[in-house]
């Protein structure tokens, strides 16, 4: 099983990270926020999990174990496979999911693209003994970024793409016109994946 993963960022993507480990390069499914604390030709480490499918094997990354161990239990749940389980963390934190989770708080959980009322509800009734309670100092409505794990705390989702930006390469002056435009107008979204994807589209017209 591998447990963890580290070595030299060679590229960041939207979605993933490719990391050289003993001279191989390593693709790592990985949330924004977790991308966005990673550089081009930095040393990083992750948490990771391997993923076993019949026809592939999916190497997932992680800000801390803690990140990782909510991920493999969130697949306990019925009809939670690893995507939407990341897509989870890409919106909560782990701590945010504990307290979902406990209090059946299902407009949070819904909050994840993907999943509807149906699907938080039987996530709230399978590991609603599985995650255990939140940190009692847990931030609440914390984010993907925590205390202790790469993401700085209070880092805002503008800056946090702006990093996630620049890792693939765009330059300082790219990063902050393509986030500036992004959060302008009536549409303008604070959630950190969706405004990747929108400083992405003005960089990348279609």
């Amino acid at each position: 099983m591998i447990a963890s993963v580290a070595g030299t960022v060679l590229s960041v993507s939207p979605t993933s990270a490719v990391v050289e480990v003993g001279g191989v390069g390593l693709l790592v499914q990985c949330t924004p926020a977790t991308l966005a604390g990673l550089t081009v030709g930095e040393p990083a480490r992750l948490a990771a999990t391997l993923v076993v499918r019949e026809t592939e094997l999916t190497l997932y990354g992680f800000a801390d174990a803690d990140e990782r161990d909510v991920f493999e239990i969130l697949q306990g749940a019925a009809g939670v496979g690893p995507k939407l389980a990341q897509a989870v963390l890409g919106v909560l934190s782990p701590d945010d999911v504990r307290r979902a989770v406990a209090e059946e708080d299902l407009d949070t959980l819904t909050r994840v693209p993907g999943i509807g009322r149906k699907s938080a509800q039987r996530i709230t009734l399978d590991l609603r003994d599985r995650l255990g309670p939140p940190r009692p100092d847990a931030p609440r409505a914390a984010g993907p970024a925590a205390a202790g794990r790469i993401m700085p705390a209070q880092r805002t989702p503008a800056e946090q793409v702006t990093d996630a930006l620049l890792g693939l390469g765009y330059s300082a002056r790219e990063a902050e016109q393509a986030v500036a435009a992004a959060t302008a107008g009536d549409g303008a979204t604070s959630d950190v994946p969706a405004l990747l994807r929108a400083a992405l589209a003005v960089l990348r017209p279609r």
